[in-house]
């Protein structure tokens, strides 16, 4: 049990990244990978000490995930999306085995560290990671607009990209229940509607004529294209374990 309240701790993570937002005041391009950090080494804890599923804490957990929902539908800063997604997953990592999970939430990260390079363009060209005033940037900066779109595709759990064939062969593994019905809808429909927010907002849409729109540099092309070469390497790896 003891065991299980630290996960909680770790994998729910309200406590800590509204610690982190309100009183530490971290930056937000900071708070996500610390954020990543600690659920890594939650992960890592889960191998080491493995533990049965406690459906009340699994219950606390989605109650967090839901404010964490609440909390990147209402944002519009690349950066806290990142970590709130992290938070809106986490249930998983509480239900389901830690085999299974961890690939997952592996492949969340791998997406959420392309996003977060995104925000990271967003603010060194546009003055911030706010991606609200930045529209249609699939017409006129292909690169950003075709990279970002294949992040969100991969947090909405489209197959063949990674994220849904882990969190599909963890459902088909699972023990069924009530609990387990309501989280994988709330995961999955959460992910889904989250992500095509964004997409919705940034990658199509009419351009924006006050914003000179810039193309990813060399570096950062780079950058996404090592990203994108995981997440494939991540679908070949679960295809062989699938089939």
């Amino acid at each position: 049990m003891f065991i299980n309240l630290i996960l909680l701790f770790l994998f729910a993570g309200v406590p800590y990244y509204l610690l982190f937002e309100k009183t530490v005041k971290i930056k937000p391009e900071r708070i996500f990978f610390l954020s990543a950090f600690l659920i890594m080494l939650g992960i890592l804890i889960a191998f080491l000490f493995p533990r049965e599923a406690s459906m009340p804490l699994v219950m606390v957990s989605l109650i967090s995930a839901m404010y964490a929902f609440h909390k990147a539908s209402q944002t519009t800063n690349f950066y806290k999306f990142c970590y709130y997604m992290l938070f809106v997953n986490a249930p998983i990592l509480m239900l389901f085995s830690i085999e299974k999970s961890a690939m997952y939430f592996i492949a969340l990260i791998v997406t959420l560290v392309g996003v977060y390079f995104i925000g990271r363009h967003y603010e060194q060209n546009y003055g911030s990671a706010n991606y609200q005033p930045v529209t249609g940037s699939i017409v006129v900066t292909p690169f950003v607009g075709g990279f970002l779109t294949i992040y969100l595709i991969t947090l909405a759990l489209y197959p063949p990209f990674p994220n849904a064939l882990f969190f599909l062969d963890a459902i088909f593994r699972a023990d069924l229940n009530f609990i387990w019905y309501i989280v994988v809808l709330f995961i999955f429909f959460g992910n889904f509607i989250l992500a095509m927010r964004i997409m919705g907002k940034t990658v199509f849409g009419k351009t924006n004529d006050n914003i000179h729109y810039v193309e990813l540099n060399p570096k950062e092309k780079i950058i996404h294209f090592v990203v994108f070469i995981v997440l494939f390497i991540l679908t070949i790896w679960e295809f062989k374990e699938i089939f």
